[in-house]
Parts: structure tokens; C-alpha cells; sequence
């Protein structure tokens, strides 16, 4: 059974956003708003998209046809890689705000770093901007690893909330989660599930079947339990209501080392030192 309130964190301006959100990435725009719709009804009041992810105005309809209070919804999305240019970042900006319908979003992060095409610093400057209009009420990161970061602090003057990294036990991320948290920002999982790879690990299985759950339900719960905030993304209805059904039950530190000693370093998506891809 979903609690009516999902457990919250503190970003580092105060700002409260739900630990677990509904994530909508490959979601096709002709099933989002269903979908996004179903996962409200599952008891998710944290929604996660991108301008990349073309399901922008989808979010936004089920958000406006959910019935629920604009406070109660946290709407993030995403900086495409192609405007990373100042004003460029600007317009893009006002293009999601479009595409939502709202006149707010809760946090609004750089996608990508793209080291190589190194304007990240100009789209940082154009989201301070944002951030001091009010337009969103916190902006963060996305796949910025320390290196990247470390120049964000010393050309800004806003400390991300946020940076949202791929996470899952083959892929721990200890160095990026530490500096993160050192400095003030809050780590998202995505990709939580490894996209699915870590499912079938026989020790997830072994958990799973001790605590009476599914191997999904504990890979999630170790996310939540390592204070990170998570958004996994499903299709199907009946698993978006079990990924939510997270807190009947709680691992334990033997749970938790046997999930940590998982890590290969192994990634499902593009490293954020190499990938420099700017298409639209």
C-alpha cells in the first residue's frame, strides 16, 4: 500500500522533493500522459522528463488533468544538449515552460556536460538567471562528474541542487555520490534498475525472497535507503504501482553490503567525459 505522503528531501534551498519519483524516459508521447496519470494514481507526486525526451507537453496534460494541487506536483525537466549557449539555454527554457503549460517548474537541470563542446558554464549562468526569476524554484545538474562540477563552483554563484547520475549496484558511483554530498547536492539515480540487468543477479534474488518482495522492489530500496532520490520508469501499469510500494519493508546492513559488493563499474548509458553528442 502507497502512504499518501512519499518521504521527502531537502535540497540545499530548502526546496522539498519527493525520494521517489516516475521517470518517463523512451516513454512514447502517445502513451505519457496515461501513463504519468497512472503513476499519480499509484501515489508518485514527482514526475521527471527532459526537452530531449519529446513527451514534454504529455507531462504537462496529465499534470493539469490529475485533479491535484500544483504544490503537491514536482515537475522536473531538462536542458537539451544543443542550447548550451546562454541565450539559446534561455529560449530553450521558455520552449519547456511552453510545452508544460506551467509557469513554474521545481527544478530544471543541464542534461549533459559535454566537455568537449565546453559551454556548460554559459547554460549554468542562463539557469541562475532562471532560478533568480522564480521560474524554477531549483536547478541542478545531470551526468556531471567532480571535474565538471568543480568549474560550475568556481564560475557560478548558485551550488546545484541537484545532480542527477546513473546509479544501480553494478554501477555505485562512491567518488560522484561523495562530492555531491560534500558539497551540498543531492545525487538522483537514473537508470535505477540498470536498465533491468541487475534484476536476474542471484543475490537480489535471494534478498527478494527473504523480505517476501521483488528483486526490482529491493534494488529501489536500497536506493532509498542510501538517501538517494530515484525515478524509476515502466510502461505497465500494474509495475508502476509495485515500484512505488517501497515502504512495508526496509533492508538490513547485511542486505545492504551483499547489494554494495555488486559494483563492476559497469554503465548502461554514455560516460560524461566522453559523450559530446549535441543533436536536437
Amino acid at each position: 500500500m502507497v502512504p499518501m505522503t512519499i518521504p521527502s528531501v531537502a535540497l540545499n534551498n530548502g526546496v522539498l522533493i519527493p525520494q521517489l519519483g516516475f521517470g518517463t524516459y523512451k516513454l512514447p508521447p502517445t502513451e505519457t500522459k496515461d501513463l504519468v496519470l497512472r503513476a499519480f494514481e499509484a501515489g508518485y507526486r514527482h514526475v521527471d522528463t527532459a526537452q530531449m525526451y519529446r513527451n514534454e507537453r504529455e507531462v504537462g496534460q496529465a499534470v493539469a488533468a490529475s485533479g491535484l494541487p500544483r504544490s503537491e506536483v514536482f515537475v522536473t525537466t531538462k536542458l537539451n544538449n544543443a542550447f548550451h549557449a546562454h541565450d539559446d539555454a534561455l529560449a530553450a527554457f521558455d520552449r519547456s515552460l511552453e510545452e508544460l503549460g506551467l509557469d513554474v517548474v521545481d527544478l530544471f537541470l543541464i542534461h549533459w556536460p559535454l566537455p568537449a563542446v565546453g559551454l556548460y558554464p554559459q547554460a549554468w549562468a542562463a539557469l541562475e538567471e532562471i532560478y533568480a526569476s522564480g521560474r524554477a524554484r531549483a536547478i541542478g545538474v545531470s551526468n556531471f562528474q567532480p571535474a565538471h562540477l568543480e568549474r560550475i563552483l568556481e564560475t557560478g554563484s548558485v551550488v546545484p541542487a541537484v545532480n542527477q547520475i546513473e546509479v544501480h549496484p553494478y554501477l555505485r558511483q562512491d567518488e560522484v555520490r561523495a562530492f555531491n554530498t560534500t558539497h551540498g547536492i543531492v545525487t538522483e539515480a537514473w537508470s535505477p534498475l540498470g536498465r533491468g540487468t541487475v534484476l536476474a543477479d542471484p543475490v537480489i534474488a535471494v534478498i527478494a525472497s527473504r523480505h517476501g518482495v521483488t528483486p526490482a522492489q529491493v534494488v529501489l530500496r536500497w536506493h532509498l535507503q542510501r538517501g538517494d532520490v530515484v525515478f524509476p520508469k515502466s510502461a505497465t501499469p500494474a509495475r508502476i504501482a509495485e515500484n512505488a510500494d517501497l515502504f512495508g519493508f526496509a533492508l538490513d546492513d547485511g542486505d545492504l553490503a551483499a547489494i554494495d559488493a555488486l559494483h563492476r563499474d559497469e554503465r548502461t548509458g554514455s560516460h560524461p567525459d566522453t559523450e559530446n553528442r549535441t543533436g536536437r
